[in-house]
């Protein structure tokens, strides 16, 4: 394919970037209610009698200025540490791929293009495998270029996500040291509470805990079933009730009428003496235990005295048999998933298979779009499967648009039906966070969109010639050397139609403008709910993440692509910052979970790549570089081992020290008991809250908690915290600063 395709849809993606940009910029300028749509910061901004003025119709850079001065403070403070995190990929990405394109482009770019003596066309007419490894010839003794900007690009990844998961642990470690006491911290949740016929689930667990832990013990709350199902039956029982009362024998003399739609008798007044009605309240009250003992889910949330307990309580075997009492410390209150909080524990590993089997199902289908993607690229296989479409082809236009750009097209609107369905796969996992369920999605849509855009497509346009490639796994790596070049042009054509084209779509926020427009053509909601919807960190993250992992496989491959990927990266800072200060609105936080994703991730391709480039120094003849290249794949895989020791353990449970610290500060401030008092009205289940024959055992959530969550100031006064705890402020054997960030 020659380059002028590539360039043609290059341009393409400009335009349409820049037209929905300025669209935007035009549009944050209007006091108009349009601009409602657009977030909830910049819907109040706008007033109601403007007079007309050209210059509100002119774009203005304004918005890009608000959002490179934002401080990681203010990103904080708004989207919570997951924002923080998502931005420092993104910082990360374009560190990263900045030193790759300033190695490969001088060094190895040229090798490239000269690598072969023949003659060259103008660079518009040149075919992209002139820029490729394919054009060095073999035995060529210019691959040290390729192998010294492998090494330079893997130090520096590792280095950069050295510093950076350091710096992520350190800031996440501040948050929750400077944060206002957490309920979540003092609460465990138990599931899988054995049944007993004489009591409820409720005496089953104050009595295990009140015997087990007696002098950690606070209190408990019982979760009952909730949801849609629940809720059918619930409302099928009370109207069984309803007419069940209704045939009960009058015990007052009646007067007898005629019915006027029926013509029977019917009794004009119904007259219960004392008796009767003290035997029935009894009754009511008994049925009444007996319906709320039927509505108990065997789990339950149980507070402790103080949040060491529960830590140890939650990461200790609570029974020799490992599927009864099971516990994990409980999510945020805001971030709690209830519907599956009652799913049997039981169920969970049988649900956690049925879910793999069907992703690896949904993937094989997908298998079907993508290589009608995959025959687009080859318009030899195209005349033939469609004769009729040869003189159509034959414009140099269409077939630059037809090869070149309408392919990563068609794959991304067939890719738009992955997200909602890996979310759905998360939800029947039985997540019991929302946060949780947000992050095992983001894993599925990552795998889907690493197999079908790279694998998929790097090998040939048919399943059955993908699983001859895949039935001897010792010629994978040459399989892969031959391929991967010859796909440049599509995975750069794919950043320009998932990666440029894909942020005008996200500043402009079209499909959620479209079913706001439908909702309110059809009154389903009011303006109230608009501009309150969460940032899908499913989608996103797996997106910059698969760009990454094009990158670094292609770097010294097919080095064209690094300038484009640099540009994506660029304005991605800049309006992913702008969404989180206008546009979305964090609900709950995980605590930077996502971090881990993008470091495993990160290694993956590293060494994917560091494979890659063995199969092609292979393929090439060149032995020395092969050797050099080895000791690079098992240095990165000690690496990795290195920070999953190093700092993983910090991100999947606090320590006993931080909880201690923090449970002494508590106590000799005088706020542990105040602490203890609001535990119970933390947790709302909101689905018990609308429903009139079931206890009000929670109050409502406190919308100003619920907005102080993500205070600026959380970090600062992390920071405080220490340093008084350094300078001995606190009565202690050791410092908490020196343990839990010292050595890193």
């Amino acid at each position: 394919m020659e380059v002028a395709a590539l360039l043609t849809s290059a341009g393409i993606n400009i335009a349409v970037c820049v037209t929905l940009f300025s669209i935007y910029s035009v549009l944050r300028k209007q006091p108009s209610n349009f601009t409602v749509y657009f977030g909830r910061r910049v819907a109040s901004k706008r007033s109601k009698n403007v007079n007309f003025c050209l210059e509100r119709f002119v774009p203005t850079p304004s918005w890009i200025l608000k959002a490179w001065e934002t401080t990681e403070d203010e990103i904080l403070a708004i989207g919570g540490l997951d924002a923080v995190v998502f931005v420092r990929i993104l910082v990360f990405s374009l560190r990263v791929f900045a030193i790759a394109a300033a190695v490969c482009l001088f060094l190895v770019l040229p090798v490239n293009y000269h690598g072969k003596d023949r003659l060259h066309k103008d660079i518009p007419l040149e075919s992209m495998d002139v820029f490729t490894i394919a054009n060095v010839q073999q035995h060529s003794e210019w691959l040290w270029a390729h192998c010294l900007a492998l090494y330079v690009i893997t130090f520096s990844a590792c280095s950069l996500l050295f510093f950076e998961y350091k710096s992520i642990a350190n800031l996440r470690t501040l948050h929750i040291i400077g944060a206002p006491p957490s309920p979540s911290l003092f609460t465990i949740l138990v599931r899988s509470v054995p049944w007993s016929p004489e009591e409820s689930y409720c005496e089953t667990v104050k009595k295990f805990f009140s015997s087990y832990h007696a002098s950690t013990y606070l209190s408990h709350q019982i979760i009952y079933k909730c949801g849609t199902v629940q809720k059918m039956k619930d409302d099928a029982e009370h109207v069984f009730r309803v007419l069940k009362d209704g045939t009960m024998e009058n015990t007052s003399k009646p007067i007898f009428t005629h019915c006027c739609s029926c013509g029977g008798n019917a009794n004009s007044f119904q007259m219960i003496n004392i008796e009767r009605n003290s035997a029935l309240e009894s009754t009511t009250n008994t049925s009444s235990d007996l319906d709320m003992r039927k509505k108990e889910c065997a789990a339950a949330f149980v507070f402790f005295k103080s949040r060491y307990a529960a830590l140890l309580a939650s990461k200790i075997l609570q029974s020799s048999n490992p599927m009864l009492w099971v516990t994990d410390i409980a999510p945020e209150p805001q971030d709690v998933y209830w519907s599956n909080i009652c799913i049997p524990y039981r169920q969970l590993w049988i649900r956690k298979i049925a879910t793999l089997i069907a992703s690896i199902a949904f993937m094989l289908v997908f298998l079907l779009p993508v290589t009608f993607v995959q025959g687009l690229t080859q318009l030899d296989k195209l005349q033939k499967m469609f004769p009729f479409l040869t003189e159509i082809l034959k414009s140099k236009m269409v077939n630059q648009v037809v090869t070149g750009y309408l392919p990563s097209l068609i794959l991304v609107l067939f890719l738009f039906a992955v997200p909602p369905m890996m979310m759905l796969f998360s939800s029947l996992e039985g997540c019991i966070s929302r946060s949780g369920r947000k992050k095992s999605a983001c894993y599925k849509v990552l795998y889907f969109l690493i197999w079908n855009v790279f694998f998929v497509n790097v090998f040939t346009g048919s399943v059955i010639s993908q699983l001859s490639v895949f039935s001897s796994v010792a010629d994978l790596p040459v399989q892969l050397a031959k391929a991967v070049p010859s796909q440049a042009t599509f995975f750069t054509t794919y950043i320009f139609t998932s990666g440029w084209a894909s942020l005008g779509c996200e500043i402009m926020q079209i499909y959620p403008l479209l079913c706001n427009f439908i909702q309110r053509l059809l009154k389903l909601n009011d303006d109230s709910q608009n501009g309150t919807q969460n940032f899908p960190y499913h989608t996103e993250v797996p997106r910059i993440l698969l760009f990454g992992f094009l990158g670094f496989t292609n770097a010294i491959l097919a080095p064209i692509m690094l300038p484009f990927l640099i540009i994506y990266f660029f304005l991605a800072y800049l309006v992913y910052r702008n969404q989180f200060l206008n546009v979305y609105v964090a609900k709950y936080d995980s605590g930077g979970q996502y971090w881990p994703i993008v470091h495993n991730t990160t290694v993956f391709s590293l060494i994917f790549a560091q494979i890659i480039a063995l199969g092609v120094f292979g393929v090439k003849h060149s032995p020395v570089a092969s050797g050099f290249t080895f000791p690079l794949v098992v240095g990165t895989f000690l690496f990795h081992q290195y920070c999953r020791q190093r700092f993983l353990p910090s991100f999947k449970s606090n320590s006993a020290q931080t909880a201690i610290d923090m449970d002494r500060r508590d106590e000799e401030s005088g706020k542990l008991r105040e602490i203890h008092q609001h535990l119970h009205s933390a947790y709302c289940q909101y689905g018990l809250l609308h429903d009139p024959d079931l206890p009000r055992c929670f109050s409502h959530c406190d919308p100003d908690e619920e907005d102080a969550q993500f205070s600026p100031q959380r970090s600062l006064k992390g920071k405080e915290i220490l340093k008084k705890e350094k300078s001995g402020s606190f009565h202690r054997t050791s410092s908490t600063k020196a343990v839990v960030l010292g050595g890193m």
